[in-house]
């Protein structure tokens, strides 16, 4: 019975999903507030935190940015302090390379996922799912929820990509 039992609650070998191969697809929206503010996530990640250029946070991020995430600062300085310790300046690419899963937007808040793929202690490769929690206010981003523990590795996202 406890061998049946074990067998019944131990995780299976996770699978990874299907990335989506057209962005744009996920990126479009019948309305238009929708996409736009998808389109400023999404360029935000590609062009600040993909590419690690904090001095363009500003184009994307209020002054007064409110962080949930307990190892970077508040505002939009605090953003910038965290890319720059972080993640090397890199060119900016056409396309988000992290492994994005999907992006959505509801009223003002956008929600992106990513596939993270981990080694478990054995050094097998098991997959889970990152998420990143927006809020929207006057066209720029200024509030941001993500899962991130304080002992958590300070790792640059580029380390998290997944060929597809």
């Amino acid at each position: 019975m406890a061998t049946a039992q074990a067998a019944a609650t131990a995780p299976a070998d996770a699978t990874p999903p299907e990335l989506p191969a057209d962005h744009e697809v996920l990126l479009a929206s019948d309305d238009p507030a929708l996409e736009a503010n998808k389109r400023l996530v999404y360029d935000m990640y590609r062009i600040v935190l993909q590419a690690g250029l904090a001095d363009r946070a500003g184009e994307f991020i209020a002054a007064d940015y409110i962080q949930h995430n307990p190892n970077a600062e508040q505002g939009l300085a605090g953003l910038q302090d965290y890319v720059r310790r972080t993640r090397p300046e890199r060119a900016i690419e056409d396309r988000l390379e992290l492994p994005m899963v999907h992006i959505m937007a509801e009223g003002n808040y956008v929600t992106i996922a990513f596939l993270r793929a981990q080694d478990d202690d054995s050094g097998s490769t098991y997959y889970s799912t990152w998420f990143d929690l927006f809020r929207i206010e006057d066209g720029l981003i200024a509030e941001h929820w993500d899962p991130m523990l304080k002992t958590d590795a300070q790792i640059d996202p580029n380390d998290q990509r997944v060929e597809n």
